[in-house]
């Protein structure tokens, strides 16, 4: 314990609604995946933009997957479905959570992707849903993460989707979203 009587790290036995409140109004996220060969490239790819992040329940999360320059996660996940997401307070009460488990993609035409597409904001440029099977919660102080306040979303990527349209997103991830930086099979599933 500390000086403030919290914890400094403990695993939770699953997500609870303060918790899945807490997790659903940070504004970022970071999700680490890894290839299996040894001298694969580990990836860490932020996430954000309001509607986009989802506790399905006290074991499940998801979170849509935008066009991005990249497609490591969906690939990685593809392989061997190791994912870790990472949730930080910049804000407020320092806290880390971090959400281990097994992750899968589902694309569009998948009963489920189109079962929890509305759980999401609307999103021109949305690729996948990536889908976390949580297997450990774990809670950390965050005391040498650095107090900062949010001012908003930027739009940037959004207008890169709406520029490009939905012939263009589809072309893009044709040539640039086909393989992982290791060649491993990317987009489209």
């Amino acid at each position: 314990m500390t000086a403030y009587g919290v914890a400094m790290g403990k695993v939770l036995d699953g997500i609870d609604a303060s918790l899945a409140t807490w997790l659903q109004a940070q504004p970022v996220f970071f999700v680490a995946t890894a290839p299996l060969a040894e001298d694969g490239h580990v990836n860490c790819s932020p996430k954000g933009l309001d509607g986009s992040f989802s506790v399905l329940d006290d074991h499940t999360v998801a979170y849509l997957d935008l066009t991005g320059s990249g497609v490591e996660t969906i690939a990685h996940l593809r392989e061997n479905g190791r994912i870790v997401l990472m949730f930080c307070a910049f804000e407020k009460r320092p806290r880390i959570i971090r959400l281990h488990g097994r992750g899968r993609v589902l694309v569009a035409g998948d009963a489920e992707f189109d079962e929890l597409l509305p759980r999401f904001a609307e999103r021109l440029g949305t690729r996948s849903i990536i889908v976390v099977d949580v297997e450990r919660v774990a809670d950390s102080c965050g005391y040498g993460v650095p107090a900062m306040a949010f001012e908003h979303d930027r739009d940037v990527l959004l207008l890169d989707h709406a520029k490009r349209g939905p012939e263009g997103l589809a072309e893009y991830h044709r040539t640039r979203n086909a393989q992982s930086i290791d060649a491993l099979p990317g987009f489209p599933v």
